[in-house]
């Protein structure tokens, strides 16, 4: 079966994989206090050229979002998101199973318009019953976006004035950011990001690694007990070393960006196939994430030898469905998928 479902279908890097079998018999102390797991924060924290940044080395997307966002609200807040945003449609209420609600805005191609953050942060402050309301606490974003699109330079410097000027933490979802920050139309580099963010998340699962994220608070400014506030959700891995080793491979050399620089390159083959084959796109997705508006008969059939996502209902003949492209895409691939559209 020829597959397009995700970026998360293939194993590891083999990099990964010879360096956590050369440590394997290495007796190493837990929870992420080991010599590698150290080498690896040191080396992000260089990369994001952060030097007092804090990094925590977490398992997965999901528990990163509800970790990050749990522990930084005060138990009357919510957290701003697009409609569109992850936290919003695909984490299964995660976030509100914390207790926490989701305040959802106008979704732009996937994003977020600074102004009416800051219009809806004003009408907020300036009701007179906002005492009986969620407060807003947070504002979080993903680079790329659920629908892989990308914040520009000046967007992005937009919504974190805006957080400045109320107040409230942004933080970015970082699942695919070596694909974002790899793109062709992306403006931006890591430690502009990290400047602007106050937390966000560097993503291994989805970018070349079993599994890992890389949690970053790029001030100095995690909560207080941050390790235990991990331990009590379930979610801090005694053999730490498992993220640790991966994370070290990613940043040596500029794995994680050739890795995410690959993904770019088969996704401008995936998109010109599709437009060359006469299909639709659905979005602008310059990133490694391409969403085509395909007839119901023809998803049907092409099922039958490919691996995709369906979105969405287009509508009463037609679904939007996403194909993949990931750090270990082969070009065969996409020549089996032309010959099979």
């Amino acid at each position: 079966m020829l597959s397009f479902e995700s970026d998360y279908i293939e194993g590891a890097h083999p990099a990964i994989l010879e360096a956590l079998e050369k440590t394997n018999f290495e007796p190493l102390p837990g929870y992420g206090t080991d010599a590698i797991s150290l080498s690896a924060k040191a080396r992000i924290r260089e990369a994001c050229a952060a030097p007092n940044a804090e990094v925590f080395l977490l398992s997965g997307g999901t528990s990163a979002n509800q970790i990050v966002i749990s522990s930084m609200l005060r138990q009357e807040e919510g957290v701003i998101a697009a409609s569109t945003g992850h936290v919003s449609v695909h984490e299964a209420g995660a976030i509100e199973y914390t207790g926490h609600k989701v305040l959802t805005l106008p979704s732009h191609e996937g994003k977020l318009s600074s102004e009416e953050v800051r219009a809806f942060l004003s009408a907020f402050f300036a009701d007179a019953n906002n005492e009986h309301m969620v407060f807003p606490g947070m504002v979080y974003i993903s680079f790329p976006t659920e629908l892989g699109t990308l914040y520009s330079r000046d967007e992005l410097f937009g919504l974190s004035a805006v957080c400045r000027e109320f107040g409230l933490p942004l933080y970015i979802d970082g699942a695919r950011l070596a694909y974002g920050l790899e793109s062709a139309a992306c403006d931006l580099t890591l430690p502009e990001l990290a400047h602007l963010a106050d937390v966000f998340y560097i993503g291994g699962t989805k970018c070349g690694a079993l599994i890992g994220e890389a949690v970053v608070f790029t001030h100095g400014n995690a909560p207080r007990h941050f390790v235990t506030l991990i331990k009590q959700r379930g979610a801090l891995l005694a053999k730490g070393r498992l993220t640790g080793v991966q994370f070290d491979v990613l940043f040596t050399d500029g794995l994680y960006f050739r890795l995410g620089r690959h993904a770019i390159e088969m996704a401008g083959k995936l998109r010109a196939l599709l437009l060359e084959k006469g299909c639709r796109l659905y979005i602008d997705s310059p990133t490694n994430q391409q969403f085509v508006i395909m007839p119901n008969g023809q998803i049907k059939k092409l099922r039958e030898s490919v691996a995709f996502s369906f979105w969405d209902r287009f509508d009463d003949e037609n679904s939007i469905v996403r194909f993949c492209t990931s750090w270990a895409t082969k070009p065969e691939s996409i020549d089996e998928l032309a010959k099979l559209l």
